[in-house]
């Protein structure tokens, strides 16, 4: 090999900069040039590489002039070149591995269990950083533990919840959230209900007390359940108005046919107009129970003073040892491959989202996943960001301008999980008229294909400079959903409730590294190809193509068929039995389709499986 061909590389960092930077059986120095553990430059580190690294090198030898004032003082040479160790460190433009060690020095968390089963979790906030505290209590029940025909109570309760007790009118209860200046929330999803409070520390006993009165002992009083009926078919008309809220619900209802996972929050109309005191107060008896209750402080907190204001205060709960876990095992969701298509030609844009069956929070295959989705990434035409975007999905449909928006999304229950792509974007009717030009393209089918072969891509070709800028960008996305207080105690009390425990940061941090291409590529080839597919859809569905075809663009690579588009799409075909076309056609009531492949999905899954084996979070 000549001189020529050869580069002298003096950076003992560009091993994290470039993983894959030297060639296997390329020759090194026997000092190994590319050192992870040195945080100092040594001129002793070498290495040998290849032409083609050496253009790599220059480029970064080009960016790292940026730490330099002036152009007359960068240097010119590439040996020169070699910047600063905390450049590299702090501003290289290629991902780098991140120092954990900063968070060691979090406030600790603090777990304590009453004999009455409620769990009580407090993190004190850093010295003189704050003089405000945020509790609440987190409840293993929402709407997927309603009793059939009761879909809305779980949404209704927490409504109900804020209209009285006996000892606060709804009035009263107000006027002293308002005098302390503080403010009182809830919210319902589908497998957790929350009730929290943000104070000042001093005024932490009275949050503690409205709590245990609201949650104990509410009246829930005959003319305020009538009057809630209307504040809550309102709300479902603005819910209506969100379009992605309303996508994600349809989505749910496909993926989990027939199962009160997929039913809604807020319930239909007529359990709304129906719901009564009897159902209200029959859910709070059966699953607002101690061992399903956390109650979560973070800020200006000391915990033993909140175990004994809890002690004091939450002392008239059922203490039925029955978990939630219990309640899904008898109960599990199936994951059903069908669509919800929502013909509107009215509607300015498709709201199109495909997904795939994911995982539980305590799989151990959830956090693979969790980089998957950021590997994805998300994308917004408004935003800029376009052909520089990490996410080659989002460089994609950027470059082609494909769609409004795109975003992966990984949601994990209990049992099971989705995860996939939901986009918006534009419908030409190319193939109804003769009057569109073709610089106006009809955007659905190409935007379904650059989707669906984005995704069948993460099972056979993922970079480590992708995966490790995915595990830096999702380290700082959960770091960026802790700030404050009411963050804080809601992610400590969520852990709680999924994994048991609050998981330090070191050590989920120390998971997500553990992710690499060839963990992604394993995870995607299990989770991905060959799986069933769900798919959701509204607005001017003219080409959007079948899910038959979605199905088909996961086959493995070897036998992937054409993946030409049918131009338009056909609008009926042998699977109209089984898919659920909204504006035509009420759900049907047998579906032969749906019901063989729940059979299958309960004996591959669920028949010999043993819940313990899977809680990596222990």
């Amino acid at each position: 090999m000549s001189a020529e061909s050869l580069a002298w590389v003096s950076n003992p960092h560009l091993a994290t900069s470039v993983p894959s930077a030297v060639p296997r059986g390329q020759p090194t120095s026997a000092s190994r040039g590319f050192c992870r553990q040195c945080v100092r430059f040594r001129t002793s580190h070498m290495a040998m590489v290849s032409p083609n690294f050496r253009r790599k090198v220059t480029a970064l030898a080009s960016a790292a002039r940026l730490q330099y004032l002036s152009i007359s003082a960068a240097p010119t040479t590439l040996e020169e070149s070699i910047p600063d160790p905390r450049f590299l460190r702090y501003s290289s433009p290629e991902p780098q591995f991140l120092d954990h060690s900063p968070f060691l020095l979090f406030p600790q968390v603090h777990v304590s269990t009453l004999p009455n089963g409620i769990r009580v979790v407090t993190q004190a906030a850093p010295v003189c950083s704050s003089r405000m505290c945020s509790i609440g209590v987190w409840i293993d029940a929402g709407s997927r533990f309603e009793a059939f025909g009761t879909n809305g109570t779980a949404h209704f309760l927490e409504h109900m919840i804020f209209k009285g007790t006996k000892r606060r009118t709804a009035q009263s209860l107000e006027e002293e959230i308002e005098n302390l200046g503080a403010r009182l929330n809830a919210y319902t999803s589908r497998e957790q209900t929350t009730f929290f409070a943000d104070v000042q520390s001093k005024d932490t006993g009275v949050a503690v007390d409205v709590l245990a009165d609201i949650l104990q002992n509410s009246r829930f009083p005959e003319h305020a359940i009538k009057r809630e009926r209307g504040v809550i078919l309102r709300e479902m008309e603005e819910v209506q108005g969100q379009l992605d809220e309303v996508i994600f619900d349809h989505l749910h209802a496909a993926a989990f046919y027939k199962h009160p996972l997929g039913d809604t929050i807020l319930g239909p109309k007529e359990n709304i107009r129906s719901i009564s005191r009897v159902d209200l107060e029959k859910y709070i008896s059966t699953h607002y129970t101690g061992p399903r209750m956390v109650v979560s402080a973070a800020g200006a907190v000391k915990h033993d003073e909140i175990v004994s204001l809890v002690r004091n205060m939450f002392t008239k709960f059922s203490m039925d040892p029955t978990t939630a876990d219990e309640l899904v095992m008898a109960n599990p969701a199936i994951f059903t491959a069908s669509e919800v298509r929502m013909d509107n030609d009215t509607m300015p844009l498709v709201h199109l989202a495909v997904t795939l069956k994911g995982t539980s929070w305590t799989d151990a295959n959830s956090i693979p996943l969790m980089v998957i989705q950021t590997l994805l990434g998300s994308w917004n035409k408004a935003a800029g960001v376009g052909n520089n975007s990490g996410s080659e999905l989002a460089r994609r449909i950027s470059t082609d301008g494909l769609a409004e928006s795109i975003m992966a999304f990984n949601t994990n229950y209990r049992d099971t999980g989705l995860f996939g792509v939901y986009c918006t974007t534009t419908f030409v009717e190319k193939y109804l008229t003769m009057n569109v030009s073709a610089s106006q393209p009809d955007c659905i089918p190409m935007l379904s294909l650059v989707v669906m072969q984005e995704i069948r891509r993460l099972a056979y070709e993922v970079s480590e400079i992708e995966v490790t800028r995915a595990r830096n960008q999702l380290k700082s996305c959960l770091l960026l959903h802790i700030d404050g207080s009411t963050a804080v105690a809601e992610n400590n009390g969520r852990q709680m409730l999924t994994y048991g425990r609050v998981v330090s940061f070191p050590e989920l941090f120390a998971r997500i590294d553990a992710v690499d291409a060839t963990t992604i590529k394993d995870i995607a080839r299990k989770f991905i190809i060959n799986q069933d597919v769900a798919v959701a859809a509204m607005g001017p569905l003219g080409t959007l193509p079948e899910l038959s075809w979605f199905q088909n663009q996961i086959f493995p690579r070897d036998i992937l068929p054409s993946i030409d588009l049918p131009l338009p799409p056909p609008r009926h075909d042998l699977l109209d039995f089984f898919i659920y076309r909204c504006r035509a056609h009420p759900p049907p009531v047998f579906h032969p389709f749906r019901q063989h492949t729940a059979r299958s999905e309960a004996g591959r899954e669920w028949g010999e499986r043993k819940i313990g084996e899977e809680l990596i979070i222990a």
